[in-house]
């Protein structure tokens, strides 16, 4: 594999990072006020908003804001993608989490994106219905509010119901999205009717308005389950899909169920990480890193001296991300070891304080494909229930395809599967045995909501981001300026670097690191690449000496609240 980039995740990065270096209108709020929320866009935040103020909890807030992204953000989630929802109970302080990952149709398998020669074919697992993983989210949220909420779907999804009838203003930030998969989307006449203008990118303040979404988020609100995954609803998701060469069925649809997980759960000095389990890599990999970092007093060096031994700890668990993860019913992963003290240990004396390691002479394993763009919102409500949750679709606009009469906008998360085990995707990333399709399977993620607790204390904080391979350093840098004392302000800001084993690269944000250091880190062997811009939307809460605060990052538009 190279070490270098694919030049089309560049193209995606360079759009997106254009529109967050010059977007801050972010609203950070702090007061002594018991509920916060921060998602991604102000409507999904004042959806969870009004609620909490009618009785619900924040799981009913979750279920409201998860469906309400799902109409204002479709570029980055959406009924016909799926997520991860970690909740926590406070009454209980039991934690659990919901996964709503998309899984492979029963008709998939291992070779269906190769050509008769075994060449993987370009763009079939990325445009399209056949690109297209049975979608999780709507039971999530049937789920959700069945087990946890206090409100009836009826109620909880009215926000979204409404915006989708009376439409949303089209942002800079849809209009980059829409221009990056214009392409896509106009080759599916029912995506383009609701998302273009006249089959271009919309002005802006153009009013998108979305009558047959609005109609399934009805259903799902009236009968549950079966309004989406069977009756009039999944019969047209079945017979657009197969128009177009796509290969559900309604047994795909009628047989999905969410699942309940225990999150994973490591500590690092006197914290608490809470965060997400298989198919998610992320709590593995956050827990693998913090436990190697807690042998060294990062604090009191010198900033080359941190970002060294913070690259060589996501060197680290990215090379295991790679070769030990993956779907939990179909794998045997061996969990407990890998977020043990004494792997971490190991692993410690594997590196120098002074000399990049390079990922040629760890053993080898072949990286996966990775999500491209998610949303994420975190919820606190009076009583101390807390939701962290990840949503995706993939690429910007999933499949960009849409099953006529349904205003469901499919993910295409078949290509976080290999594609071909060994052999480099459409995105220049290879995949493993671990990962390859399989009929039901669902498909290794990096999405990491996360809950960070101090075990002395009350202070918390509920984290997460989007950001495809990203999302696990990103949170892992905002764990460490939580654990240090940070301001929801400063962490949300902080410049970010990246290190994922292969490419052997560091990507630093434009603009973010002094030459000083770079230099001082290129004297210890690494390699830097300065990335064309930001990256990353975290959105973040803390509870600190009884205080809450919210911050949604000023890379992207959301709005973070904290109510009385």
């Amino acid at each position: 594999m190279k070490n270098s980039i694919p030049k089309s995740l560049y193209l995606f990065y360079l759009l997106i990072s254009t529109f967050l270096l010059f977007n801050y209108s972010v609203v950070q709020a702090s007061s002594s006020g018991q509920a916060a929320i921060a998602t991604a866009h102000p409507i999904a935040t004042r959806a969870g908003e009004q609620i909490l103020k009618q009785g619900g909890n924040a799981f009913d807030a979750a279920v409201a804001i998860s469906a309400t992204l799902a109409v204002v953000e479709p570029f980055g989630s959406g009924l016909g993608g799926g997520g991860f929802w970690l909740l926590q109970d406070a009454k209980t302080k039991k934690t659990i989490m919901i996964d709503g990952r998309e899984t492979a149709p029963l008709s998939a398998n291992e070779t269906m994106y190769q050509d008769r020669q075994g060449n993987v074919i370009k763009g079939l697992s990325i445009n399209g219905a056949l690109a297209a993983g049975i979608p999780g989210e709507p039971a999530a949220l049937v789920h959700i509010a069945k087990k946890y909420g206090r409100l009836p779907l009826s109620k909880s999804l009215v926000p979204a119901i409404q915006v989708a009838r009376k439409g949303f203003r089209v942002t800079s930030l849809y209009r980059r999205m829409v221009n990056f998969r214009l392409k896509a989307l106009r080759q599916s006449p029912a995506a383009a009717k609701v998302f273009l203008y006249r089959n271009k990118v919309p002005y802006p303040g153009y009013l998108v308005q979305q009558p047959d979404l609005a109609k399934t988020l009805e259903a799902i609100a009236v009968h549950g389950h079966a309004g989406f995954y069977q009756g009039d609803v999944a019969k047209a998701l079945v017979k657009g899909v197969q128009a177009a060469n796509g290969i559900w069925s309604l047994k795909d649809l009628a047989s999905y169920q969410v699942k309940e997980r225990q999150p994973i759960v490591g500590q690092y000095k006197n914290y608490r990480i809470i965060s997400a389990a298989p198919p998610s890599s992320g709590g593995i990999a956050l827990v693998t890193m913090l436990n190697i970092l807690e042998h060294y007093d990062l604090e009191k060096m010198q900033p080359a001296q941190r970002i060294h031994l913070l690259v060589e700890a996501m060197r680290r668990a990215y090379r295991d991300r790679a070769e030990f993860l993956g779907d939990p019913d179909f794998i045997s992963i061996p969990v407990n070891e890998l977020v043990s003290k004494s792997y971490a240990k190991k692993l410690v004396k594997t590196m120098t304080v002074k000399t990049a390691t390079p990922s040629s002479d760890l053993k080898a394993a072949a990286p996966v494909p990775q999500g491209r763009h998610t949303t994420h919102f975190s919820v606190v409500d009076k009583e101390g229930n807390k939701v962290s949750a990840t949503l995706s679709v993939n690429y910007p606009f999933g499949s960009a395809f849409m099953p006529p009469g349904t205003g469901v906008l499919l993910n295409d998360e078949m290509d976080d599967f290999s594609s071909k085990p060994g052999t480099p995707n459409v995105y220049g990333l290879v995949g493993n045995k671990n990962n390859a399709i399989a009929p039901g399977k669902r498909m290794l993620s990096s999405m990491s909501p996360t809950i960070v607790e101090n075990i002395n204390n009350s202070d918390y904080a509920v984290i997460g981001t989007p950001g495809g391979s990203r999302i696990i350093t990103m949170v892992l840098h905002g764990i460490l300026g939580f654990t240090e004392g940070k301001s929801v302000a400063a962490i949300v800001n902080k410049p970010r670097y990246h290190h994922q084993y292969l490419p052997d690269i560091i990507q630093i944000e434009k603009g973010s690191m002094p030459y000083k250091v770079r230099k001082a880190l290129e004297l210890m062997q690494h390699t830097l690449k300065e990335l064309r811009g930001r990256y990353g939307n975290m959105q973040l809460i803390i509870n600190q000496n009884n205080k809450m605060m919210a911050a949604s990052d000023p890379r992207g538009e959301g709005l973070a609240l904290v109510i009385k």
